[in-house]
């Protein structure tokens, strides 16, 4: 299982003061350089931490994979065809929400989905959407075109109850497995950190790990290339 690390709250540091540091882009870099075999931004349409010339320079500097968060608006496909990230990643976006809140509302979108992946997947871009681990959300991804689902993990990381968050789990290996059923890459995050990541080793359909908020939270206390070479040591 590999590790994706979103470096969106380094950028959340530096606009506190509205200055230049800390750098996401040397933060991008260092993140590769201890192990992380992606690096994830989400664009967001408030510009409340990735900026445009946060992206561009992403772009220039990325060498593993650049997977570029959004949500599905004009805006936000040309952006994605002007600067070809290696992946796209869907997700809904309300202004009012600090993060992301549940996945994909994949059934209402549907038709709407299906014309905005043409001209990203003809442009050689991989498309995947953030949904809940749900059999039909997942049918219908692989229906609308995208090669990949990134299963949202929030509501097994809120779980207190062991009970409740063992069945969560099962939920998320069992959509794991119907995923890669589909010919899907299947990847996860949201909520995931040094605590509760280590149990999703024991699902090998689960390829990669998208994490950011605890990696950055740890390496205010820690340096950033410990934090990140930590959780690879966990989920390797």
């Amino acid at each position: 299982m590999r590790l994706a690390v979103n470096i969106d709250h380094i950028a959340t540091l530096r606009n506190a003061r509205n200055e230049f540091e800390p750098d996401p882009v040397e933060a991008a870099l260092l993140a590769e350089k201890c192990g992380a075999a992606g690096i994830v931004c989400h664009l967001r349409e408030d510009r409340r931490h990735i900026r445009d010339l946060d992206l561009q320079r992403l772009r220039e500097a990325v060498t593993t994979k650049l997977d570029l968060e959004m949500a599905m608006t004009p805006e936000m496909q040309q952006i994605a065809l002007k600067t070809r990230p290696e992946l796209i990643t869907l997700v809904p976006e309300k202004r009012e929400e600090l993060t992301t809140e549940g996945g994909f509302d994949i059934t209402r979108h549907f038709d709407t989905l299906v014309e905005f992946l043409k001209p990203i997947r003809e442009a050689g871009i991989e498309s995947s959407i953030f949904i809940e681990p749900s059999q039909s959300a997942i049918t219908l991804a692989a229906q609308a075109g995208a090669e990949m689902v990134e299963l949202h993990t929030g509501t097994y990381a809120l779980k207190t109850d062991f009970a409740e968050r063992d069945k969560e789990f099962e939920r998320i290996r069992e959509a794991a497995s119907f995923a890669k059923s589909l010919g899907l890459k299947v990847v996860a995050g949201h909520g995931l950190n040094y605590l509760n990541i280590a149990p999703f080793k024991t699902i090998p359909e689960i390829e990669e790990v998208s994490i950011g908020h605890a990696i950055i939270a740890r390496a205010v206390l820690t340096g950033l290339d410990s934090a990140v070479r930590e959780m690879i040591r966990i989920i390797e």
